[in-house]
């Protein structure tokens, strides 16, 4: 796993700092093959509760391990790394592909379509690897489609957690204090 900045994290958690969880839009986000509707929102949680097996996952049809995932962020953002934690017993997906910038994509779209990265993944229970993006390739993402073609040999493809690190390059705000100008004329001002 290679870092993200300039300084070991060892003796604090960076992790809250870079993460996106924040800046995703969760109305936006839906999924495509998943076997329980609108559960693919429950993916999608903070960093501290990744490893939180329950219930909540993302789970593909039966007989089929292949999983579309649509992101859409409420302010454009920079993703450094992609973090994925999938099911036990080969239920883990074992390919992503990324596409950005892309609305309405579906299964025949991504067979058509070049993505901006592929990963072979490994199977991540523990929740420590991170995918690092080719990162002058997301910049300014308005939003994120994640393909899961194959998992490593379960009946469905298991998601517990999707997390993405990077930045928002959404500029803030600061508040302007009123600025006053006088109106009258200065007659040294014109000669």
């Amino acid at each position: 796993m290679s870092s993200l900045h300039d300084h070991d994290c060892a003796d604090h958690s960076c992790a809250a700092h870079w993460s996106l969880h924040e800046h995703i839009d969760l109305d936006g986000v839906s999924a495509s093959n998943e076997s329980v509707i609108g559960s693919v929102k429950s993916v999608f949680k903070s960093w501290d509760r990744r490893l939180d097996i329950s219930e909540d996952l993302l789970e593909s049809i039966d007989g089929d391990p292949e999983l579309l995932v649509f992101i859409p962020f409420n302010s454009n953002v920079k993703i450094k790394s992609i973090c994925v934690v999938g099911g036990f017993g080969g239920k883990s997906p074992s390919k992503m592909r990324a596409f950005i910038n892309r609305e309405s994509i579906d299964f025949s779209d991504v067979q058509n379509m070049q993505p901006v990265q592929e990963w072979d993944l490994a199977e991540n229970l523990e929740g420590i690897l991170e995918n690092q993006t080719r990162y002058s390739r997301f910049q300014s993402v308005a939003n994120l489609t994640l393909h899961f073609p194959d998992n490593f040999g379960g009946e469905t493809t298991q998601i517990y957690y999707i997390g993405l690190k990077g930045e928002s390059t959404q500029l803030g705000r600061d508040v302007i204090a009123p600025i006053v100008f006088n109106v009258m004329p200065n007659p040294s001002d014109h000669k």
